[in-house]
């Protein structure tokens, strides 16, 4: 549940903490670790608190507004758990949960409960059981083997960040509807994957993260688990939205500071992810340069190469200012020693609202990747420009793949029939 506050009389406590309002808001023994929660929180630049309201904790902060979603307010997000040591620690959880469905663009302030279903958050759970089932029970032998795997090791800045936001989710879910996370079947898996909207994009990682779990447990899931599981593209809200190239190009003239435009340049002519603006090798953007990035090893997805599309965005967005000199970006930190993908990530999106732009980063990503297949480009070619799957890229863009292919079908078919019956396979002519 949502609750609208004033701003005025909500906004310091962002900063400062503890939280702790409504009924009985006397001391608690709670406060003193709310007050560091948050103050660690504030440092990170994240726009949630944990918030103390009598004998529950909640989340309070800046989030989108019902009736102008890239406008914010203070609002607050009940989560139904009680003010102890249990319930600060599942709050904890859910509240980057929540801040990341906000960063990316994924929250939905129209929805009971104020997130939309790529994420789990607002469903009460039994306090601490995550973290027994992660430390000793059915998902400790399946995360110690998730990391074990070589592809893992080798980018593990981009598997934590899978892990915590991409498989844990999903499988704390399963978990908690079986009861002690023992014994489980087929159905049980079914249901957790029913338990989200057909076609959407949660529903898609739920059916990859359990399809992985079953098989670490030598259970077979249903022959059509893939085609219950499969999502059909991007949301129709999000689709109507993406801007188109006349947009993209209009906004620049919105964003004040010159680094920030090269940062968006950057999402926009190569359709990088938030955190990949900062893990690229720039030099081929020097004079006499062939402008294909390298995305480094340490992102999410690992090395991949992407080309621009459209070309003359290079020099539209000043990029080749970044082949000479690469520290033209933002000053974000890098160093995964005492950062994360996510937290760079945020930094990019924090970014995009403090210049009041009506559009995600991943906006600029969905909209690259359109482009490419209004041109034709291969989608496997597609695909791996993206760092993602051939499946996930069929599936986000399913709309405009389709919509693409059948109008070449109609073209052929149209090409054909102007050729004359012979050309379409009439019957032959017969002669006297």
């Amino acid at each position: 549940m949502h609750e609208v506050l004033r701003a005025d009389s909500v906004q310091p406590h962002l900063i400062a903490a503890p939280l702790a309002s409504g009924p009985s808001a006397s001391a608690h023994p709670l406060d003193a670790v709310l007050a560091a929660r948050n103050a660690a929180l504030a440092a990170e630049g994240i726009g949630l608190r944990l918030e103390r309201r009598g004998g529950r904790i909640g989340l309070r902060g800046s989030l989108p507004d019902p009736a102008a979603p890239w406008k914010r307010s203070v609002r607050r997000l009940s989560l139904g758990l009680p003010a102890s040591e249990e319930g600060l620690e599942d709050a904890s959880r859910q509240l980057r949960i929540a801040w990341d469905a906000v960063v990316e663009g994924r929250f939905d302030p129209g929805r009971p409960g104020g997130w939309d279903s790529d994420s789990p958050v607002g469903i009460p759970e039994p306090a601490g059981a995550t973290d027994r089932w992660e430390a000793e029970g059915p998902l400790a032998a399946f995360r110690a083997a998730f990391f074990a795997e070589p592809r893992r090791r080798r980018r593990l800045a981009g598997s934590r960040s899978t892990w915590s936001g991409a498989y844990l989710p999903y499988l704390r879910r399963l978990l908690e509807r079986s009861g002690d996370g023992s014994g489980l079947t087929p159905e049980q898996f079914i249901r957790v994957l029913e338990s989200y909207e057909l076609g959407s994009r949660s529903r898609q990682q739920c059916g990859i993260a359990l399809a992985a779990f079953a098989r670490h447990r030598g259970l077979a899931l249903p022959a059509d688990w893939s085609e219950r599981a499969a999502g059909y593209g991007l949301h129709a809200a999000r689709f109507r939205q993406l801007p188109d190239d006349g947009r993209i190009l209009d906004l620049l003239e919105t964003i004040p500071n010159a680094s920030w435009r090269l940062a968006y340049g950057l999402m926009a002519t190569y359709g990088l992810r938030n955190h990949e603006v900062f893990f690229c090798d720039l030099s081929s953007l020097a004079p006499g340069g062939d402008r294909v990035l390298r995305v480094l090893p340490t992102t999410k997805t690992g090395e991949h190469q992407v080309w621009p599309f459209r070309p003359e965005w290079v020099e539209a967005f000043g990029l080749e200012r970044l082949g000479r000199d690469p520290g033209a970006l933002p000053r974000v930190s890098t160093d995964l020693r005492r950062t994360t993908l996510q937290q760079v990530g945020r930094r990019v999106a924090e970014q995009f609202r403090r210049y009041g732009l009506p559009i995600t980063p991943y906006d600029l990503r969905h909209a690259w990747a359109v482009r490419t297949i209004h041109i034709g480009l291969p989608d496997t070619v597609a695909a791996r420009m993206m760092g993602h799957s051939v499946a996930i890229h069929t599936r986000t863009y399913h709309h405009w793949i389709t919509r693409r292919d059948q109008q070449q079908a109609v073209d052929a078919a149209l090409a054909r029939h102007r050729a004359g019956p012979a050309t379409v396979g009439g019957p032959p002519a017969i002669s006297a």
